[in-house]
């Protein structure tokens, strides 16, 4: 294996978004010793976040490396060097999330889900690209909608369940996060971009996440795991599973669920398997 692609939120990091804790608030560095396994057999480590840049730069500066995916794919950084996969929206004068908010899209999202959908503060400031949103809908109903009505260039990522709400949101039976994205922008399509640019066949690579967009990477790489806890927050992921042949369910949750992903899967390269 050359390289594993791994989420940040739900997946390596713990509640509080720590590295050192798991799902439930305990001390654990097994996310740190899923990091140094891969350094000490020379595994490139990618991390991709819906986070913005500057958060998912710092988290791959901090584990020595050198490429990272933001934005939920929106783009892909590789030795410093930025490549975008926003298709006709590019960043210039105006940044791609303030020329999303001019086209009326957002706006048009937040009025027609009152209820249902609201921004996911304070999170949702300061973004180059995405808009970050709460709520409960059917990213395939939006997607529909927003085509109908003159943005068929843009989409919604169900990026899992979160934790906050604001009393709006009270009475839904649970709250998802979710990114409105340029059609072209996804995790997969960036681990796609990363993989031709360092040369590692889809056989070289493998990733870990906890969301639907994550899943979907698994078109891309060898073997993609799914760690325990996402089936724990979102049993409806089951369905989802099934489309895929290379998926496998950790049997532990975020960070420990990444160290039993790496270590499975370096022993199983390792010995042949």
């Amino acid at each position: 294996m050359r390289c594993v692609y791994v989420d940040l939120d739900g997946t390596l990091l713990g509640r509080g978004a720590s590295l050192l804790h798991d799902g439930e608030g305990a001390v654990t560095i097994d996310g740190v010793r899923a990091v140094q396994a891969c350094l000490r057999t020379d595994v490139e480590v990618v991390l991709m976040s819906g986070r913005r840049r500057a958060q998912v730069f710092e988290d791959s500066r901090l584990l020595g490396q050198s490429s990272f995916i933001f934005e939920a794919g929106a783009c892909v950084v590789l030795e410093g060097e930025e490549h975008w996969l926003t298709g006709e929206l590019m960043p210039g004068e105006l940044t791609i999330a303030e020329q999303i908010e001019r086209s009326g899209a957002p706006a048009l999202l937040l009025e027609h889900y009152s209820g249902r959908l609201e921004y996911h503060e304070p999170w949702h400031v300061e973004r180059e690209v995405s808009h970050l949103f709460r709520g409960l809908v059917e990213a395939v109903e939006v997607d529909r909608l927003l085509a109908e009505r003159g943005h068929g260039n843009l989409r919604l990522v169900d990026n899992g369940v979160v934790n906050r709400r604001s009393a709006a949101l009270a009475d839904l039976p649970h709250v998802r996060g979710y990114h409105l994205v340029p059609a072209g922008a996804s995790k997969a399509a960036a681990v796609a971009f990363h993989r031709r640019a360092r040369g590692y066949s889809r056989e070289e690579t493998f990733a870990v996440g906890d969301s639907r967009e994550d899943l979907a990477c698994a078109a891309q790489v060898d073997v993609f795991w799914l760690v325990a806890n996402a089936l724990e927050r979102d049993p409806s992921m089951r369905a989802a599973i099934a489309a895929h042949e290379n998926v496998r369910l950790t049997e532990a949750g975020y960070g420990s669920g990444v160290y039993e992903a790496v270590l499975s899967t370096l022993n199983e390269r390792s010995s042949g398997r």
